[in-house]
């Protein structure tokens, strides 16, 4: 799907509503093919992207788990890591 949309759920700090409404503006070009919406299109899209951040903020915040939180930093420096393999230093 769409690589820069990221897991936002059980991290520490949590996800930012900044993180969650750019997640929500990645699916929503993704689904409608726009990277920037026509005038026509800009106010569909834009509720579009402020409906889906507003219910991907209550799935985020009603999920449990009994797992410990994630730490940003780690996961960051697995991303990188994982980014060297893939594409060199």
């Amino acid at each position: 799907m769409c690589r820069s949309i990221k897991t936002l759920f059980n991290f520490e700090p949590p996800a930012t509503d900044d993180e969650v409404r750019a997640a929500s503006l990645q699916f929503v070009r993704k689904l409608s093919g726009f990277n920037i919406p026509s005038r026509a299109n800009e106010a569909a899209f834009d509720r579009a992207v402020d409906d889906i951040a507003s219910i991907a903020r209550v799935l985020i915040d009603s999920l449990v788990t009994t797992a410990d939180p994630r730490d940003r930093e780690v996961e960051a420096e697995r991303a990188r890591a994982r980014s060297a393999i893939r594409f060199g230093a």
